[in-house]
């Protein structure tokens, strides 16, 4: 194609000017990218990757603040529409133009739910986008949607490309995609194309060591220039002591937790979920675990955010409260033999999570561990990602599952689409008409204290009726040799824009 024929000839050019070897950055990554569609993005790497191949309307800044990204401006006449004027002159990598007519059909195919777009629920209350003109772009809301600013950093995509944008993408962003070696490495290139002009990297290579330790080995190896969260906590508590590389280590924008699947006879009763809860003992997890590079957690919202109340309390550890919960719900050790049973069933349940991660592991055989000398047969599986995620967890086939979730840019992203009825990551099937409904005011209030009332009630019925139970928050750990090509802003979501050099 005539896209990769201009980027062979771009890297040709920069190594006969000798300036591509101090201008390339290698990052290590924990997982390959399932797609680099960025409507269809679902992992770490997927998103990460997408940032820098497409741009949205708007960035997001390490403070979270929209500012504009192929949008130069944008204005609310009411609060149900908003109009942006796009930059002048927009091209996407293959040197087509990008109008409001390519806005317009990146948001109607999200909005198809046949396309089946994981974030689909974070756009639902936009009831039609329209290309006023070539640079003018309108969004019609069915209700105001106070987040709506923090989600358009959602990649742009060519509303006429006859290709496939999962394997061979083309989009408005600082970087183009070079080659792509299946969980091996996906390499970037920078791109001319762009509005802001090159960034100063001209090569960044993602490259996929799923295995924590080996990854932050391969950093101390000078194999890699960039490691960052997950890592384990050892490496992290090293490499922060070694004055050889440079760190940030901040609050993350991400939580560990365990999704419980209501849709499970057995942990559709609150009462069950909770008796199951107090067998968590976040302490050990979080301080042994995870050695202390996490914070406990007491909701479902984040110490960061606006919305936080202390006060919120999920079931604490408490073996014996436990024991006498289920006991409450007719379950007893009948026959002697050290296990649960009622009715002739024994008390047994399985907690997954996947193999990349050794702490989460180790966390669910802890848990495993707990649960067997509370009376229940636990098993554990363990499988890896792409098994886990699509292959079973989001497939709803899991009983209770360790997992996270990051790029928390406010409450609404960690709720609305997780936890109301129905909603396209709503994979444990938990339903509360009183969750709906707080959760609809808190995304179309315009009025911030009304919606922190909103999501701190929802937050209080979720920690009392347990569909996830949120064992930590987690840290954002980032370690980056000294001379790097380009001067370094790091970003709690673990985006890249802030490593390359981006001019403007």
């Amino acid at each position: 194609m005539l896209r990769f024929r201009l980027l062979a000839a771009t890297a040709a050019l920069a190594l006969a000017t000798g300036i591509a070897g101090a201008q390339e950055l290698v990052i290590g990554a924990d997982v390959d990218a399932g797609t680099l569609d960025p409507r269809l993005a679902r992992d770490t790497t997927a998103y990460r990757s997408v940032n820098l191949i497409y741009s949205g309307l708007v960035h997001l800044t390490p403070e979270l603040e929209p500012v504009p990204d192929l949008a130069e401006s944008w204005e609310s006449p009411d609060p149900k529409t908003i109009v942006f004027t796009l930059r002048e002159g927009l091209k996407f990598s293959d040197g087509s133009a990008l109008t409001a007519e390519d806005v317009v059909f990146t948001f109607e195919t999200i909005l198809n739910p046949d396309f089946s777009a994981p974030q689909r629920g974070l756009f639902t209350p936009i009831e039609s986008v329209e290309a006023v003109d070539e640079r003018t772009v309108r969004f019609n809301l069915a209700s105001p949607y106070a987040p709506l600013l923090s989600y358009l950093d959602m990649g742009i995509v060519p509303s006429d490309y006859d290709g496939d944008l999962s394997t061979d993408p083309v989009g408005a962003g600082p970087m183009v995609l070079s080659n792509w070696n299946r969980g091996s490495e996906i390499v970037l290139s920078a791109s001319d194309s762009y509005w802001a002009g090159a960034p100063e990297v001209k090569e960044l290579t993602l490259r996929i060591v799923g295995d924590n330790a080996a990854r932050a080995q391969a950093f101390e190896a000078g194999d890699l220039d960039v490691i960052q969260s997950p890592l384990s906590p050892g490496d992290i508590k090293r490499l922060a002591a070694d004055d050889s590389y440079n760190s940030n280590l901040s609050a993350g924008l991400g939580v560990t937790y365990l999704n419980m699947n209501t849709n499970n006879p057995l942990l559709a009763d609150p009462a069950t979920r909770r008796a199951f809860a107090m067998l968590v003992d976040q302490s050990t997890i979080v301080d042994a675990i995870y050695e202390g590079v996490d914070e406990v957690a007491n909701s479902i919202i984040l110490p960061s955010s606006w919305a936080y109340d202390a006060s919120i309390a999920q079931p604490t550890f408490d073996p014996e409260g436990a024991k006498a919960a289920f006991a409450e719900l007719g379950w007893s050790d009948s026959d002697g033999d050290g296990v649960l049973d009622r009715d002739g069933q024994k008390l047994s349940v399985t907690l997954a999570t996947h193999s990349e991660d050794p702490n989460r592991i180790q966390a669910v055989e802890f848990l495993q561990a707990t649960m067997q000398q509370a009376g229940i047969d636990a098993q554990v599986q363990i499988s890896d990602w792409p098994s886990f995620s699509t292959g079973y967890v989001q497939k709803g086939e899991h009983e209770i599952a360790l997992l996270g979730w990051l790029n928390i840019v406010d409450p609404d992203r960690l709720t609305y689409n997780q936890l109301t009825t129905g909603a396209g990551l709503n994979w444990g099937g938990y339903s509360n008409e009183e969750v709906d409904k707080l959760l609809e005011e808190g995304r179309t209030a315009l009025d911030q204290e009304a919606r922190k009332a909103a999501y701190q009630k929802a937050a209080a019925i979720i920690a009392e009726e347990v569909p996830y139970y949120i064992i930590s928050y987690q840290g954002y750990h980032l370690f980056y040799k000294k001379d790097m090509p380009a001067d370094v802003t790091a970003n709690p979501r673990g985006t890249f824009r802030g490593m390359i050099g981006m001019p403007g």
